[in-house]
Order: structure tokens, then sequence, then C-alpha cells
């Protein structure tokens, strides 16, 4: 077996992936033309893809445990590939958030697959490495689809950022069968009554949140979705406390580095993916920029993750991830209150370009640093789990937060046009500050560094592997 196979197919499928996580936001404003959606539809065309892909994220580490994880990789390839064509051949807003959704359950089958298959495929010394690169190539996935998303809808069709899988997916897939071994981890089981309260949870909440600025809070509708959410919700605690392999074992909560590191990556997550949201729509649709012009724009505050993010990581054993995690939340707040003080419909980019900064600086110190201290407070053998409940949240977290600071936006503002926009992006953005300094306060929580014990081996490194 080649390693360097394994090695580059699994990133293919996982930098596929991670695009269709950014690539769509400066896209947005180009949909939101073409299609006639409103702002709600608009959510779900991102939510439909994030919510499909966190509630099935660890059901797709299990199946591919239990059946084969190629096998399992090779059919979540196939259903985000046909899905993506499904997404660029819509012919209405309803049928683009149905394909995202079956996009995002793909996803959930393939990423957490594509590090079990490298995990089996390099011995313990070479691992580090191997995940290392893996990693890096999908962040800069992630740092580069705002871009790669302006040049595609700007100089052919929005349709096209979904046409550009099919190559990608038509060439990794058999080669994924001719060239990676199969490989299984431990027989287990999946906890089918978690998946469908903690579906019915989110989906409630988002639903409620969603449909509050046009239905009004005390409309039935509303009233009765929040309802059942909640309910679901308080039903999934109960179930995983019962349930004989829990989808969340709730034990580890009780440990505190598990429960504030969780806890500080929902509020991260929740303001940077609904900042996203709404910032690529700002340059086009409040300062009149072109699709290409707004992905370039946002490197000012995405391309800090490939500088930065890698220096936190390293740092981050020495002094542990408390510090790094509280004052990165707190960067990341304090930029988004400067950005949403500075922006105008006419101001220009130079006066941008330092608030994007340091909130990009901080979201990289926090990233690496609220997932190692999730890491580091479980056993090593509860890992793989732990990595699967901090994913869940912060895909979870971004869906809140999108849904959160939409219904700012549509509170305060609007797309009537770019002063109007303004308005309600200023809002949102506040929001988005407020919801950083709240998980700067939680992480304050995290332990502090433990003192090594004399007597023992040095502890193995964390791999941090968040994007």
């Amino acid at each position: 077996m080649d390693r360097k196979w394994v090695l580059g197919l699994a990133s293919a499928a996982s930098v596929m992936v991670a695009l269709d996580a950014t690539v769509v936001t400066t896209a947005l404003s180009r949909i939101r033309l073409d299609l006639g959606t409103s702002i709600e539809q608009l959510e779900w065309t991102v939510n439909a893809y994030s919510l499909s892909f966190a509630v099935l994220l660890m059901t797709g580490a299990v199946l591919g445990d239990r059946f084969g994880r190629r096998r399992i990789f090779t059919a979540g390839l196939a259903l985000f590939t046909a899905a993506s064509a499904a997404c660029a051949l819509a012919p209405g807003v309803g049928w683009l958030i149905a394909a995202r959704a079956v996009q995002g359950a793909g996803a959930a089958l393939v990423m957490p697959l594509a590090m079990a298959l490298l995990s089996a495929a390099y011995p313990p010394p070479e691992r580090p490495r191997a995940l290392g690169l893996f990693a890096g190539l999908t962040g800069l996935a992630v740092v580069g689809g705002p871009v790669v998303g302006g040049a595609v809808t700007q100089g052919l069709a929005w349709q096209w950022i979904f046409w550009l899988n099919l190559p990608i997916g038509l060439t990794v897939i058999p080669l994924v069968l001719r060239r990676v071994p199969e490989s299984r981890g431990a027989a287990g089981r999946v906890d089918g009554g978690g998946l469908v309260l903690v579906t019915g949870a989110a989906l409630g909440l988002v639903w409620g949140l969603i449909r509050s600025n046009a239905a009004g809070w005390g409309s039935p509708e509303v009233v009765g979705t929040l309802s059942a959410g909640a309910v679901c919700a308080v039903a999934f605690v109960a179930w995983q406390r019962v349930a004989a392999r829990p989808m969340v074992p709730l034990g580890l909560f009780r440990l505190a580095g598990f429960a504030a590191g969780n806890a500080a990556g929902v509020f991260l997550y929740a303001s940077l993916y609904g900042s996203l949201f709404f910032a690529a729509q700002y340059f086009q649709t409040g300062r009149g920029d072109r699709p290409l012009a707004s992905g370039l724009h946002l490197l000012a505050w995405t391309a800090a993750v490939t500088v930065v993010a890698p220096w936190a990581g390293r740092l981050t054993p020495r002094v542990g991830p408390r510090p790094l995690a509280s004052l990165g939340l707190a960067l990341q707040a304090a930029g988004m209150g400067w950005l949403a003080l500075v922006a105008t419909p006419s101001a220009p980019y130079w006066e941008l370009i330092g608030p994007m900064l340091v909130a990009g600086t901080g979201v990289s110190m926090a990233m690496p640093a609220t997932q190692t201290a999730v890491l580091n407070a479980v056993a090593p053998e509860q890992i793989g789990k732990a990595s699967g409940v901090f994913n869940t949240g912060r895909q979870l977290g971004g869906v809140f937060g999108v849904a959160a600071l939409a219904l700012v936006f549509g509170r305060s503002g609007g797309y009537a046009g770019p002063a109007a926009f303004t308005d309600g992006f200023t809002a949102a953005i506040a929001v988005s500050g407020a919801l950083s300094l709240a998980g700067a306060a939680v992480a304050l929580a995290i332990p502090g560094r433990p003192r090594p014990a004399p007597s023992s081996s040095p502890a193995e490194p964390v791999l941090t592997t968040n994007r």
C-alpha cells in the first residue's frame, strides 16, 4: 500500500467538502437575486448543509467502523457529488435547500472517515505529520472558499461552485476503491434514538428562530416549533443517560476542560459562521463590490488562519489552552465590535482591514486552543468520541449563529438598499461580538496548564485538526 495515495485522496475529499462550507458565502447575493429568495430561504441554503452535517457526523464514524471505512467513505463521496449536481441544477430555492441538506449528509460520511483512514494507514510515529498536512490543506480550502466562490460566481455563474465538485468526485471515487485499503474499527451500533431526538431538537429550535421575524414570536408555528425543539432537547439528554451506546457520553461534561472547551467552541463558531454569512453580502449589497472583490476583501479576515493558527497550535502546549482561548475570543469580540462601528455603505476598504485582522487573529488563536482543551480533558481512548462531540457542537453553533444574526438583521435592516442592508449588518455584527465575548468568559473556566508528574514520561502531544 502506498500511504501517499491515502493521504492525497483523503485530502482531496476533505478539501472538496471544506470548500463547500465557505464557497457559497460570496455567491449568496447572486443566489438571492437569481432565485428571488427571502432572508429565511437564504439562511437555509447555508443551515441545511451545516445541520445535516452536524447531526450525522458521529453516526458517519460509527457506520464506517461497523461496515468498513472505505465503503462508507466512498458512499459519502458519491452522495456528496450527486447532491452537488442537484444543487447546480436547482430550478428554485426549495430544490437548492434540499440538495444542500443531502450534501451535508454526504460530508458527514466523508470527513470523520477521511481522518480514520489516514490514522489506519500511517503508524503512530508518522501519523502526526500526515494529519498535519491533511489539516493544513483542509484549512486552506476553508480560507480560500470565499475567493473561489467570488471568482467562479463572477466569471461563470453561481451554479459552477457546485459543478466543480463533479470532476473531483468522479476522479477520487474510483481511485479510492483501487488505492485505499479497507479498515474497520470497534463494532458499534448507531444510536438511532439519539439521532432522531438531536435532529428534532436542532431543527425545531432553528426553525423557530428563523421564522420568528415573519410569523411573529407568539404565532402557533413559532411557539410550536420552539417548544417541540426544547422537548426533544430534554428528551435527548434523558435518552443519553440510559442508552446502551449513547451518541454523547454525558459523563464527559463533568470534566471542566471538556465542558468549558465545548461551550467556548459553540460561541466561537456561532460568531464566526454568522459573521461570514453576512460579511460577503455586505461587500456586495452594502458597498457595491463585485463577487471576486468581496472574496479578496475577506482575506484580511480569513487568511490569518494560515499564519496564526499554526503558531497558536505550537504555543498551546506551553501555556495551556485557557489564555489563548479566552484572549482569542476577546480579540474576535473586539474586531466584530470595531467592524460594527466603521461599516457604512461608503466606508473605504482600508478602514475595514484593521477590525478584520483583529477578528481573524482572535479566531485563529481560539480555534486550536478550544479543541485542545476538549481533547486534553479526556483519556486517550475517549479522544475520538470527544472530537466528534466538539465538531458536532461546532457545526450546530454555526447553525444557531446564522439564525441568531439573521434574526437581528431582519429586525434592524433588510435588502431595500445599501443603507438598509448596512443597518442590519452592523446590528448583526454587534451581536456576533457579544457571542464572542460570552465565549471568552466561558473559556476562563478551562483549567490551567497541568503540572507534569515528575515520575511519568512526557505526555504525548495532542494534534489539533480543527479548521
